[in-house]
């Protein structure tokens, strides 16, 4: 195991600076404290001094943990996050994980060793084990994707509800051969889009038919590539529920390859609401979710935790609403 030495050592100064940095002492520069704090997560150095003393050490930042940085989803709620942040004295440090847990741990070991005080979660691929041992140890909050039944706070919207409302506006169009674009992941929002989908059908009496659903991974690519499959079906669908925007955007390419029209010979209603939806030709019916909103709540209630002011997890499940644009005009 790196003793206080090793850390001496690897960040150049001495152990008498490794220890006032570990005390929260002002006497050191925030940048001789960013190495050295740089070179505890490094080195996964764990002092002895577990106890109030070391806990008091504040960083004010907060690492938010995101599975892909390109994707404009999360450009919303990393602002919301930022904004919330700056408001209270903190700063953010970005971690894009590419939805790869060695990443994923590499960056949570910057948090046990004191880079930050604390940490928001999207799209995590920790075990619902190691995210309740984490939570134990340091302040954390996840946003959009959580882990059910954890007693760990959370920020999402509800999902299937969202989903079953977007199908339901296809069937109240007289569409019976409704497709489903989906992803294949272990996220909860993706089973619960797929869930709202197969309620909706089920209420207006539409058999569900798995053949008509295919999978990809929330980017236009797999949206265009799955969309192609699903025209090649006899009959083919009269519309398609994706998602995610992308995906949607990437289906409605596809279908006017083929030279139909959207909506005519195909509606097409997708998820998030990012900025392209509304920008598209032509713009994309879709789930509005309150991305800002997300990541504000989300900060806040992490703040609260670092703070001391939360006892117990607290669920919150912000207003989602059905945008209804050109892409399924009657």
């Amino acid at each position: 195991m790196a003793t206080i030495s090793d850390v001496a050592q690897k960040a150049d100064v001495s152990v008498a600076t490794v220890s006032r940095v570990l005390n929260g002492s002002s006497r050191v520069s925030p940048e001789t404290a960013l190495r050295v704090r740089r070179a505890i997560a490094e080195l996964d150095y764990r002092p002895n001094l577990l106890g109030r003393n070391l806990r008091r050490t504040k960083s004010e930042r907060i690492l938010v943990l995101l599975p892909n940085i390109a994707n404009p989803f999360y450009a919303e709620i990393v602002k919301g996050i930022e904004d919330v942040a700056n408001r209270n004295g903190y700063s953010i440090m970005l971690c894009n994980t590419d939805s790869d847990p060695e990443r994923e741990k590499k960056h949570i070991r910057m948090l046990k060793g004191y880079l930050a005080d604390g940490a928001i979660l999207m799209a995590s691929e920790m075990t619902c084990e190691e995210l309740t041992e984490l939570s134990r140890e340091v302040p954390i909050v996840q946003c959009c994707e959580y882990r059910a039944g954890l007693t760990i706070s959370h920020v999402s919207i509800d999902n299937e509800m969202a989903a079953y409302q977007a199908v339901n506006h296809l069937v109240g169009l007289g569409h019976r051969r409704i497709a489903f674009i989906g992803a294949r992941n272990h996220f909860l929002s993706s089973a619960l889009r797929k869930d709202g989908y197969i309620r909706a059908l089920k209420e207006a009496g539409i058999a569900f038919d798995p053949v008509y659903c295919g999978y990809g991974d929330y980017s236009y690519k797999s949206g265009f590539r799955i969309m192609k499959q699903l025209l090649g079906l006899n009959p083919r669908p009269t519309a398609v529920f994706c998602v995610s925007d992308l995906m949607a955007i990437g289906a409605i390419r596809s279908a006017m390859e083929e030279n139909l029209r959207i909506p005519r010979d195909l509606a097409v209603c997708g998820f998030d609401n990012i900025y392209f939806s509304s920008m598209f030709k032509p713009t994309l019916t879709t789930v509005s979710q309150p991305m800002y909103d997300l990541g504000c709540t989300a900060m806040e209630v992490l703040i609260n935790i670092i703070e001391g002011q939360t006892k117990g997890a607290a669920h919150y499940f912000l207003d989602h609403e059905l945008i209804i644009r050109e892409s399924t005009a009657k």
